[in-house]
């Protein structure tokens, strides 16, 4: 398990970093999110999105539990599956939406209240852990599970 820190004054500064990160992502990856209400978890999926080129309005899709953004690029698609886990009741819920489907192979898949999905995350995956530090900025740790995600924290050290 490899990790980064990182300290974030500005949501600009948060979508900056989602933004580099998105340059490394791949269909099937999944990512994370930890934080409490108001973190900058949604802030970080702006990034993402705007990272990955996709020009459309991202919000929480807490009534939802899943929004799916995608567009298609050089004859590919790229899709990002957003979760949102803070209404979840119960795993059954998750299970009954298709996360396995979409986990498994639809997109890149980001997930805030990660937390929620509980055994249901795959092994190797990306954390994102976004704290409200007393000065109102943001410590975001990023925490790789697996060789691919330890290879990703590695490109955002160097760039």
């Amino acid at each position: 398990m490899k990790r980064i820190s990182i300290n974030s004054s500005l949501a600009k500064g948060t979508m900056a970093l989602a933004r580099k990160l998105a340059g490394f992502l791949h269909k099937g990856d999944v990512v994370g999110l930890f934080g409490e209400l108001g973190s900058g978890k949604t802030t970080f999926v702006k990034g993402l999105a705007a990272g990955l080129g996709l020009k459309i309005k991202v919000n929480s899709p807490s009534f939802v539990i899943l929004k799916v953004y995608s567009r298609n690029v050089k004859s590919s698609r790229i899709s990002l599956c957003h979760f949102d886990l803070y209404r979840l009741k119960t795993l059954k819920e998750l299970e009954d939406i298709g996360y396995e489907d979409f986990i498994s192979s639809r997109g890149i898949c980001v997930i805030e209240w990660a937390d929620r999905a509980d055994k249901l995350l795959p092994e190797d995956r990306l954390e994102v852990r976004i704290k409200i530090e007393k000065d109102n900025s943001r410590s975001i740790k990023i925490v790789a599970y697996g060789d691919r995600y330890s290879k990703l924290i590695n490109y955002i050290k160097t760039k």
